[in-house]
């Protein structure tokens, strides 16, 4: 299906990568896993055929908000947990722009966190990067909402006690339409999701599991290192079984109401017992049973994990907008200034 927004005008010259690299230098440490969602996004920006001034990036505060300076757009660096509400005005004052939002875990999850629900409640037109790496980077290592309990960082020597938040359950108990979680030293796939999740029309996150170097290195590396990735993440397709393994038998699937992995061959499992991925079921409760699974009793599930249709916020504002100027006898300031009592004042 083909979701390209109708609104934004599309480009008459065919665009590329090269576009939409920034003249600015990259500061970010080397072998950060930002470089990787950079080249992912400018990657995809010229295969939605938009125009390019149609295009803009919003971030909020931390290293991964030094990205409207690293994308050859439009861009407005914002502050602290704000990102998601401009965009929301953005999108809602000016239809035809794509919106990409960047934020880190602590941006969108702490100070920022009624900002990120409440757009994802309304489901405004736009994309957005969660960047987690589970630490405050930028303000050199402290503990954010997605940390590890017991993790030792700057501000909790002798490990954290909180419980941290998990991003899928956040998006969808606030009723979000398009969850993903990709990994950023999978490039490839990376790309591919950032595309579906451009084209879905509402707001889109994606996860992605990002590496701090210096502050949070091999933060993700059980799920994303390459000496176990076959067996610790279960890559998603639309209508495809939930497989993993470097041979591909083993599965998940329904015990009653819980779910299990299970090996085919063994205690009569067949490839009929394991569950069909199904993102666009609106009902969200598999689909956030998939997205809490996690090493080490289960894999990790990577890629787009809940996709529905909805209305979109801006979009309803917009029609309601028309509808009730087309009902309305006021058309200009005049027709205001007559339409009731008027009272001279001399």
């Amino acid at each position: 299906m083909n979701n390209i927004d109708e609104r934004i005008p599309k480009s008459d010259v065919v665009l590329s990568k090269s576009d939409f690299v920034s003249d600015q230098m990259v500061k970010w440490c080397p072998g950060c896993g930002n470089h990787a969602i950079l080249s992912a996004v400018t990657q995809v920006l010229p295969q939605l055929g938009y125009k390019k001034e149609n295009y803009v990036v919003v971030s909020g505060i931390g290293c991964s908000s030094r990205f409207p300076y690293y994308v050859s757009t439009y861009g407005f660096h914002s502050i602290h947990g704000r990102a998601a509400a401009i965009a929301s005005g953005m999108k809602i004052a000016n239809p035809a722009l794509s919106v990409w939002v960047n934020t880190g875990d602590g941006d969108s999850m702490a100070i920022g966190g009624n900002h990120f629900i409440h757009a994802i409640r309304r489901n405004v037109d736009m994309t957005i990067i969660l960047f987690n790496n589970r630490i405050y980077g930028l303000t050199k290592g402290q503990f954010s909402p997605t940390t590890p309990t017991g993790s030792v960082t700057k501000t909790s020597p002798y490990g954290t006690l909180e419980a941290p938040f998990n991003p899928s359950d956040l998006v969808m108990g606030a009723q979000g339409t398009f969850f993903a979680r990709v990994a950023d030293n999978q490039p490839k796939h990376l790309a591919e999701v950032l595309h579906e999740a451009a084209l879905h029309r509402g707001t889109a996150v994606v996860e992605t599991l990002q590496n701090c170097v210096i502050f949070a290195d091999k933060t993700h590396a059980q799920v994303t290192g390459k000496d176990v990735r076959d067996d610790n993440q279960l890559v998603l397709e639309a209508g495809k079984p939930l497989l993993f393994g470097k041979d591909k038998n083993k599965g998940i699937r329904l015990n009653g109401l819980r779910l299990e992995v299970a090996e085919i061959g063994k205690n009569g499992v067949t490839a009929d017992d394991i569950l069909i991925h199904n993102p666009s079921e609106p009902d969200p409760t598999l689909q956030m049973m998939i997205a809490k699974m996690s090493p080490p009793h289960f894999p990790m599930a990577v890629g787009v994990i809940r996709s529905v249709e909805a209305p979109t916020f801006d979009r309803l504002t917009e029609e309601q907008i028309n509808e009730q100027k087309a009902k309305s006898p006021i058309r200009c300031v005049d027709d205001l200034l007559n339409s009731g009592d008027i009272i001279e004042i001399r």
